[in-house]
C-alpha cells in the first residue's frame, strides 16, 4: 500500500504539516511500542543528512521507546483522521490500547512502526539526542512554557532514511 519516495521528490510545507496538521511519533518494535501525537519539530539538513528533529517530554509513555530504540517513525494523516490524533495526544499508552481507541492499525517497515492510515510515512535513525535545559531557553515566552519544575522536553535529531507515500 505504502510507496517508497526518494526524499528530494517529497514537497510540503513543514510549518503546515507539523504545526497545523501534527503528526504521530511512534516507536518500538513489533511486539511493543507507543506513539503521541506532536506539533513540535522540524525537518531540514544537518551534517550532511536529511534530518527530522522532535521533542518529547520524559514523562512521555512513548519517551521510553524513543530512547531505547534506534529508529523511530513520523506519520502524517489526511484531515479524516484529527480525532485519532487528538486521542492520541490526550490518552497514555500506559493506561488503555489508545492505537486500538484511535482506529488505527499498526503496521511494520523494517521492524519501525507506523500507522496504514498515514498519508505520509518517514522513517528516521536516531543520530542525536539532547535534554532541553532552562539555561538554554533565552526568551522568557518559552522558560514560561514550562513550570518551575517541570522538565524540558528531550530533542532527537533523526537521519531521515526511507520516505513513503501512498
Amino acid at each position: 500500500m505504502f510507496k517508497e519516495i526518494n526524499i528530494k521528490d517529497l514537497s510540503l510545507n513543514p510549518f503546515t504539516k507539523i504545526g497545523k496538521e501534527w503528526m504521530l511519533i511512534t516507536a518500538g518494535n513489533e511486539e511493543k511500542f507507543n506513539t503521541m501525537t506532536a506539533s513540535w519539530g522540524g525537518l531540514g539538513v544537518l551534517w550532511n543528512k536529511n534530518v527530522a528533529f522532535t521533542f518529547i517530554r520524559p514523562c512521555r509513555y512513548t519517551f521510553e521507546f524513543t530512547q531505547r530504540e534506534e529508529y523511530f517513525s513520523l506519520c502524517f494523516f489526511p484531515e479524516e483522521q484529527r480525532s485519532a490524533l487528538t486521542l492520541c495526544g490526550t490518552k497514555s499508552g500506559r493506561e488503555c490500547n489508545k492505537v486500538k481507541e484511535a482506529g488505527l492499525t499498526p503496521s511494520f517497515i523494517d521492524g519501525v512502526p507506523c500507522f496504514e492510515e498515514a498519508s505520509l510515512v518517514i522513517i528516521c535513525r536516531k543520530v542525536y539526542t539532547q535534554e532541553m535545559q532552562a539555561p538554554c531557553a533565552l526568551s522568557d515566552d518559552i522558560k514560561t512554557h514550562y513550570g518551575e519544575n517541570e522538565p524540558y522536553h528531550t530533542m532527537y535529531v533523526g537521519e531521515i532514511v526511507k520516505v513513503f507515500t501512498k
